[in-house]
């Protein structure tokens, strides 16, 4: 279920950092999450500089670059694990990209097992055990 996406602006990377930037945050997302990679999807969006500002100026016309990441993970999942990953892919885009970190935006967006579907089930059945497992952590650490 993990999924990463990264939106930027067109042109402001070369191939081959989009390459290295797939492949270092679908890394990085299994060992925080402990999940198998096969698991891990990991997408770039790319924005018009036409149609993309910062700080209410385009970036067509001289505005820099500030990449904005949004990634999913499964309600449960720790909160130790997604602010590691809010660091981790910031840290990933300044390395990669050689962008500003405080330019730099992100977001977690936590969803229902029940509202998750994995090859047409919900998550809450296929990984009810993975679940399970977490919610019993989280209740032993309260």
């Amino acid at each position: 279920m993990p999924i990463v996406n990264f939106h930027l602006v067109a042109g402001s990377s070369t191939p081959e950092q989009d390459e290295r930037l797939l492949r270092r945050a679908s890394v990085l997302y299994a060992e925080v999450l402990e999940s198998p990679i096969e698991r891990v999807r990991a997408f770039i969006t790319s924005h018009d500089p036409e149609q993309s500002a910062v700080a209410g100026e385009l970036v067509s016309v001289g505005a820099q670059h500030a990449p904005f990441f949004e990634f999913i993970v499964l309600e449960g999942r720790p909160l130790e694990q997604r602010h590691r990953l809010i660091a981790a892919f910031t840290d990933l885009l300044v390395e990669v990209l050689g962008v500003r970190r405080e330019a730099v935006r992100g977001c977690c967006r936590r969803v229902d097992p029940e509202d998750w579907g994995i090859g047409g089930q919900p998550a809450s059945a296929l990984r009810s055990k993975e679940i399970d497992a977490r919610a019993a952590v989280a209740g032993k650490s309260s």
